[in-house]
């Protein structure tokens, strides 16, 4: 069953503001401890990022439920 977008906390809010609050609260070096992606720990930049997130669904799953977790919205 696929979720309706009207139960998605994350509707509406872009990826690359996920990826930069997140930064913002915890710095590449945390981020990259609490999510073990090489686009974290290696030269790390929003923009690397977010071309690996979009193409890795997993990845991009673990990156959204931290920020549902940090709870920015």
């Amino acid at each position: 069953m696929s979720e309706t977008q009207a139960n998605n906390p994350l509707h509406g809010i872009k990826l690359e503001k996920v990826v930069t609050d997140l930064v913002e609260h915890y710095g590449w070096e945390e981020l990259a401890i609490r999510i073990n992606i090489n686009c974290f720990k290696s030269d790390p930049s929003v923009k690397s990022s977010l071309k690996f997130l979009r193409k890795t669904p997993w990845a991009r799953d673990k990156v959204e439920a931290l920020f549902l977790e940090t709870s920015f919205t």
